[in-house]
């Protein structure tokens, strides 16, 4: 694993385990946003209207982070608008690289640049930092917008509805402070906890990670034993938040992370909830466990030395799920 320090791309060993042996995911560093006119938003500067072709999505199809982006772009009829370049599974020394040798991969289909690195570097020559997917970029002004999935999922939700003509909402405003309180949970138990798990170094920073991770699965299931959703009978931005790491979870995060409590198969209504989701218009599209598998167990030479594919289980996301 490496990053960029001051410009120059550095390998190292992973650095962001506390002194306990604790998983610490790194911050995004680009917090830009594209607005209907261009105007600043929550952070970072403006100059980013919303303008159909301007701008482009790298992402990894294995990334969960990156999915939710390309979720909010399949479900906001945005892919005529937002371009798209996916890197290859494998995600070694060199980090994120646009090797189109992987079926589903695109290379970089901007610049034909061979490294993930080389979109940081054109935006900012000396950056320093973790190169992550995924990166929202302004093929006008050439630089990044944002590599924060949380708020390219929040512009891609709203920005371009005058465009596209797609005025679904799944940030409403009169729910925010709700969806706020479980995206939090999710997101620290579940979304992180399974890496939290699974990259831990000790046998008590995998406790304090893998018996939360399990409790919220379970409040999940009840939760979802009342409603469809998670906010009630309309989805919203923290069902599209949990999804990837659902869908992930059987082939990879159960054995690979050491989440093998239960699988998500084992809890009836999340498992039939993840097939509803799975099954929303052109969302099954984003879903590759080609990439998913691959890369998890490719990659991660510290969990998996040998770095041998499993055959994984065999599950049918299109099985009629019964929550409509």
């Amino acid at each position: 694993m490496g990053q960029l320090v001051d410009g120059v791309w550095r390998v190292e060993s992973l650095k962001n385990l506390s002194k306990d042996g604790e998983f610490k995911r790194t911050t995004a560093g680009f917090r830009n946003w594209i607005t209907p006119d261009g105007s600043p938003g929550p952070s970072g500067e403006g100059g980013f209207p919303a303008e159909s072709g301007r701008y482009h999505l790298y992402v990894s199809y294995a990334c969960p982070w990156a999915h939710r982006t390309l979720i909010f772009r399949a479900i906001k009829g945005l892919a005529d608008h937002v371009s798209v370049s996916v890197v290859h599974p494998d995600m070694l020394d060199d980090g994120w690289t646009f090797n189109a040798g992987f079926p589903g991969a695109t290379g970089d289909t901007l610049y034909g640049l061979p490294f993930a690195r080389d979109i940081y570097l054109k935006a900012d020559p000396g950056v320093s930092g973790r190169v992550t997917v995924p990166i929202l970029w302004d093929k006008t002004r050439e630089t990044i917008v944002s590599n924060e999935s949380s708020e390219i999922i929040r512009m891609l939700n709203s920005a371009f509805d005058g465009l596209t003509g797609n005025t679904d909402d799944y940030w409403p405003e009169e729910m925010r402070d709700d969806i706020e309180e479980v995206n939090a949970r999710i997101y620290d138990t579940l979304n992180n906890g399974v890496y939290k798990s699974g990259f831990a170094s000790t046998q008590a920073a995998y406790d304090a990670a893998v018996t939360p991770l399990f409790d919220t699965l379970d409040w999940l299931e009840d939760r979802l034993s009342r409603t469809r959703f998670l906010m009630g009978d309309r989805a919203t931005e923290a069902d599209w938040r949990l999804f990837p790491t659902l869908v992930r979870f059987d082939s990879v995060y159960h054995l690979h992370f050491k989440c093998n409590r239960r699988r998500i198969i084992d809890y009836p209504n999340l498992w039939a909830y993840t097939r509803d989701l799975y099954q929303w218009p052109d969302v099954a599209g984003t879903v590759n466990l080609d990439h998913i598998v691959r890369h998890y167990h490719y990659s991660h030479e510290s969990i998996n030395p040998y770095r041998i594919i499993p055959i994984n289980p065999v599950l049918d996301f299109d099985a009629p799920h019964g929550r409509g």
